[in-house]
Parts: structure tokens; sequence; C-alpha cells
């Protein structure tokens, strides 16, 4: 039985910093599209306890704080949803950089969000829970198939000279899993695995969005809309997978310090510097912080999963055995875990390490360049700035043994040993594997490599024939879930040190380790007579969660007031009556406004453009905030008297963005509405609305 549901995880745009590029000077102004959460449920129909739920959020990453108040929350609704717990519940995030911060659990990512938002954290938990409420509540027999496509100009690699010490090549292929309801036979969801980064929004970007990914589901879910082939509550989801050095900047990287010339290749620098080089995506001379290049990145996997499921009527894998359904989940220490590494047995007992980040994860990517002196591929100490190690040596100064257990790497930041004023990274880390049929998911905690992702994947299928009897398996990756552990690479890669070998927390040897953990639980994949005859499952230790004690140090909203013989809501500047505009421009209407974190409208809207055909005095509601061209801008005035304003743009849509669309726009009146509230200063909120002058538009 299959089925599921989306719920706008939507979290405060304003005035928190974004999580992804660890930019302090990065804070939110406002919203280019809503952020989801959307739940995918897998079970048996002979043995309603074996399923498993697999959460996609528009979110960085997982985390461990997020996934334990998803299990309070499932633990406390009772009844049936204790059949979710932690065995079989994955949370996986999109890698969207484009989202509001300051929910995660450790410290470290906390640091450029100015702490923890307990209002962010609760808005991501309370969505997750009602996808999964909702998907529960729609649960109905159901047919899973499964196709592989090539995404055309889908991704680059952006760390060439660390991904060819590697012996092997590997393309990226987008893989996806098709839900269809057995009893109208209606499509009722996607779930697609496709590794490209969330960057596709620059560093620059303060409008909040779901990034590639987002736009991949917006044009899905759009495009289905009157199609009878698919449920009313479609659901499209676009997972992310072996993601580490994968970059949606597809035109490679260059510098843009006014030379033309390409960056280094070994060490992505431009005059020896790291901070001019940047990659560039298919629109980069658009100033417009990315967006046209993001919504193009998000158009490629999109018509790529459109024109596979078209084609999967005749060419699809069906999932066989669909009820043999299992799920495991544990935690393990890797602060000094040792094993045999199933990539070379004859090498005895290998080591992980405590956390720790290297010098060249301080330089960034070509995605997201660094500052100060660093560079990638430091594997000598290459700053040649004393400062640095002092400032390491006050922070945590790596003992001798952590030093050698990390090499080549040189340790800038020794945060698996950093406990003030509580723990900086994980150390303790998720192992989770799902299996439905012939397929296997793996739920990786970190950004797996394009290549580590490969050896993992290729590793569990093998031992699938063996241990789970399966002729043909079909292994996926999904991730980073659960707890957010930074990268994992290949050894390989890890000793050319570039941003996501000096990421890869736990040593040279991690993905050996986490190979080696998946391999061993693999049995308890196996059908539900023989999982009975295995050992209890170990559980393993657990993690912190500071959400408690975390510290804050973001202002909260005290009131919101208006100028004089204003009110809220008034439209203060508006469309010009006297034009006709056309698709392609850009109209807006300026209203004053009031703080949006007064209200998150988690299942409501900011922001509406309505229609009115001619003759007709009703209005009927054709974009709001799921729409990607129509944008809500906040600006603070006067932060002493709460005074601020919003502006509600719409790029009207051309044939570029209304690529799919079912739903065309037509000629006619069209106005913008604007949906707040404003706190008094004795903490009471109350609603407003704000509705523009028309304007006409002509399709």
């Amino acid at each position: 039985m299959v089925l599921f549901q989306d719920k706008r995880i939507f979290r405060p745009v304003v005035e928190l910093n974004l999580m992804g590029y660890a930019d302090i000077n990065q804070v939110g102004t406002g919203l280019r599209q809503r952020i989801y959460s959307r739940a995918f449920i897998v079970g048996s129909t002979k043995n309603p306890d074996e399923r498993f739920v697999y959460l996609v959020l528009d979110n960085a990453m997982g985390d461990t704080a997020i996934r334990q108040g998803i299990l309070d929350g499932l633990r406390a609704l009772g009844g049936e949803y204790t059949r979710y717990g932690k065995m079989n519940v994955a949370v996986t995030g999109t890698h969207s950089h484009a989202g509001p911060g300051a929910w995660l659990n450790y410290l470290l990512p906390q640091i450029t969000s100015l702490g923890f938002d307990k209002q962010s954290y609760r808005a991501i938990v309370d969505g997750a829970l009602l996808s999964i409420k909702r998907a529960h509540e729609n649960l109905a027999p159901g047919r899973l198939s499964f196709g592989s496509i090539e995404v055309e100009d889908g991704a680059i690699n952006r760390s060439p000279s660390a991904y060819i010490a590697n012996p092997e090549e590997e393309k990226n292929t987008l893989t996806l899993l098709k839900f269809d309801r057995i009893a109208d036979q209606k499509t009722i969801g996607i779930l697609t695995f496709y590794p490209v980064h969330g960057t596709s929004l620059f560093g620059n970007n303060t409008l909040i969005a779901g990034d590639n990914k987002g736009v991949a589901a917006y044009l899905f879910e759009r495009s289905v809309q009157d199609d009878a082939k698919y449920a009313d509550d479609f659901v499209a989801g676009f997972s992310q997978s072996n993601v580490g050095d994968t970059s949606p900047n597809t035109l490679g990287a260059w510098c843009e310090d006014g030379s033309g010339l390409p960056c280094t290749f070994k060490e992505s620098t431009c005059g020896g510097k790291t901070t001019a080089c940047h990659g560039r995506g298919p629109y980069f001379r658009e100033m417009d912080q990315g967006a046209k290049s993001c919504f193009e990145n998000g158009r490629r996997q999109y018509a790529a999963a459109k024109d596979l499921v078209a084609k999967m009527n005749s060419t699809a894998v069906t999932i066989r055995g669909a009820d043999n359904v299992a799920a495991f989940h544990t935690f393990q220490d890797f602060s000094n875990f040792t094993f045999t590494s199933p990539l070379d047995p004859s090498r005895g007992n290998l080591n992980t390490c405590y956390a720790s980040l290297g010098f060249s994860f301080a330089a960034g990517t070509t995605d997201g360049p660094g500052v100060f002196d660093f560079t990638q591929n430091a594997t000598d100490g290459s700053t040649k700035n004393p400062f640095w190690y002092v400032a390491r040596d006050l922070l945590h100064a790596p003992s001798k043994e952590q030093k050698k257990c990390q090499e080549p790497k040189i340790i800038l930041l020794d945060v698996g040993g950093s406990k003030l004023p509580y723990a900086w990274s994980p150390n303790i880390v998720d192992v989770q594997l799902f299996r439905v049929g012939q397929m296997v998911i793996i739920v990786s905690p970190g950004e797996a490599s394009t290549m580590a992702g490969r050896r993992w994947k290729e590793a569990i299928s093998k031992s699938a024939t063996d241990v789970l009897g399966i002729s043909d398996p079909i292994t996926v990756l999904g991730g980073p879930a659960n707890t957010y552990v930074h990268y994992i690479t290949t050894e390989e890669e890890y000793g050319v040190q570039r941003y996501e070998g000096a990421s890869t927390l736990h040593g040279p040897h991690t993905l050996a380790a986490h190979m080696n953990l998946t391999l061993t639980y693999l049995p308890y994949l196996k059908d539900s007579p023989s999982r009975k005859k295995l050992p209890p499952f170990p559980a393993g230790p657990s993690p912190p969660i500071h959400t408690d004690i975390s510290y804050s140090f973001i202002t909260p909203v005290i009131h919101d007031t208006t100028p004089i013989q204003k009110k809220f809501g008034d439209a203060i500047s508006s469309p010009d009556k006297s034009k006709a505009y056309k698709p392609g421009d850009t109209v807006r209407t300026k209203f004053i406004g009031a703080n949006p974190r007064n209200n998150l409208r988690l299942e409501g809207t900011y922001t509406a453009v309505e229609y009115s055909a001619p003759g007709s005095r009703s209005w009927e509601v054709v974009r709001d905030d799921f729409d990607w061209t129509l944008v809500y801008h906040w600006k603070r005035i006067n932060p002493v008297l709460g005074t601020s304003e919003v502006t509600v743009e719409w790029l009207i849509d051309d044939e570029f963005y209304s690529v799919g669309n079912p739903r065309k726009l037509k000629s006619g009146t069209y106005r913008m509405r604007y949906f707040g509230d404003w706190k008094k200063i004795n903490g009471e909120i109350t609603q407003f609305e704000g509705i523009g002058e028309t304007f006409q538009v002509q399709v």
C-alpha cells in the first residue's frame, strides 16, 4: 500500500540567516517559492507493521533534532502512528541552499544563523508530521514501478581534480519510482533520485526557495493539474542522491575578475585566491541572484522525469514482491569505530576518527567560494598564515592521535572534540536502509560523492543478491538524511583534500565504515520469517539533542506600526493603469506591511494575483505563493518604530516560465493581493489584507 501528501513547512522568510552557504550576511528578505515536506509511505498489505516513511523536505539536509521531534510527534499521535518510529522514518533534505536556517542540532551550523530559532524548528517538525498524517490517512493498495534516464546537462562535477583520482567513471542518472493506485489506476506520485547541488541560487540570494529540486517538483505537479491519468493529490518528490561533488553550474568555474580565464584546475583559484572563482549556471549573465538558471536547472530534471514517466508504460521495471517491506535504523559512534573494509578486507582493521574539518573546508567551493587565504587541495597546511593554527588550538587543539587518524587532512576545526557550550558536530551517526521488493534504499547521513555513492550502491546490490536472494536488485541512495555528517568521499578523493575531502568529518575511511555497517545489518532486510531468527537489532548510542539548551541571539518581533495616516495593507504604489502588460513584463504593487514572522501561514499564502474576466465582477486566484514567478519582498523601514513595506512582484509568465503549464493566462483585468499580520506591543496579533489597483494584461 502506498500514498503520500505534501504539507507546506513554510518557515520564517525574513530576518533569519539562510542555511547552506554559511554567510552571516545572507539574511532572508522574502519569498520566491514555498518550501514543502513530501511524505512517501510504503507498506505491506499483508503485515501492516511492515512499512516505512521516506520524507523529502525542501531543507538543506536532515537533522538529528528535527528527526527526533518528528518521532516524538508520531509517538504523541498514538494509535496507528506508533507503527512509525526510529526504525522506519527517514528525514532527507533536497539540499536547497535557499531555505531559512537556525533549526539544526549542533553548534557549528548555528554560528552563522546566530543560534537556534524554535519557530523555524517547529515549522519543519509540524509540517513533516502533517505530511505523514495526510499520507497515512490516504493509504491505499498500489503498484510500484521503476525507471531511469539521463538528464541532459543536469549537473557537472565541481571537483574534477579529486574525481579523476578514482579509477572508474560514473554517469549521473535520474532514477524514478512511480506510484499508481490500483482502485482507479491513477498515478498518485513519483519519487526521483538525482544528484545535483541545491546551489543554483547564489550566495547573494535572500529569497526563500526550494532551489532546483523545488522547481522540478513544482513544474511536475503543475503540469498534471488537469491530467486525468494523475490523482488530484498527486505529489512529485525530487530527492537528493550522491550529491557531494556535483554542481548545477554546468558551464564550469570561471574567474569573475575581468580576466575571462577559467579557474585553476587543482585549487579552483584566480590569482591564487578562491574569492573570484565561481561556477556559471545556464543563465549566469542574468543579474537575478541565479533565479533564471535555477529555474532552468529544475526544468531539466522535470523534463527528464516527465519523459521517463511517459515511456514507463512500456519500459518500466515492476517492483516485484512489494509486500516484502523492511527497514532498519541504528546509531554508530564514529569517533573511533574499528572495522574491516569491504573494499579491501586484506588491509585488516581500520578506524574512523573524531569529527574534524580541514583547511580546504574554509576555501569553500566553486558554487560558493570561501574567504581569507584558504584554497582547496590543501594537504600541506597550504595557508602561510600562522593565525589559523593559533585560532584552531584556542578552540580545541587536535591530539597527535587525531592528526594521525585524519591524515592527509590538515585539521582546521577539531569539531568532534569541541563540547563547549555543547557539541559542535556529530560523532554519533545514523545507519539506515529500506527495502521494498527488489529495491533497496540507502539512507545516507552525509553528502556522498559521485564515486562514493556508486561504490556503496554496488556493494549493497552485490550483497543483496547473496544475502537477500534478490536476483536483480535495484539500489538507490537518498540523502543527506537524519544526522548531517557533511561529506562522504572515497579514500582517493579524501587524499586530494578539496572541499569535499576536507569536509569528510570522520577521516579517510568514512565511506568504508558506512559500507561495512550497512552490509553488516543487511540481513535485517530479509523476509519477515527470516528476520525473526536474527538476534535483536542493536539500537546503538543515543545522540545528544540540544533544542532546549541551544543559544539564540535572534531578535524576536517586538511590534509593528504604520506611518501616520496609513493603515496596514494600504497600497502605496501600483502598476500603471494606462498600460497593457505582456508576458515577460514585471508588475509590482507595494503595501504598508508587517513582519511575516508574526504568522507563517503554513496552509495559506502571503500573496495572490487575481483575475477578472471581461464583464465579470468576480475574482479568481491565478497565482499565489506556490508559483515561482510571484515574489514577496519585505523591507524593514524603521526598526525602532516597527514600520515595514511589502512589495508583491509578478513576472508575467512568458513561454519560458509557462513550460508544461496546462492553465494558460488570459487577457483581462488583474490585481494583486497581500495577506499580513501585525503585532501589538502587548503581543496580540491581528490579520489584515491589502488589495492593489487593477491593471491590464494582454496575452
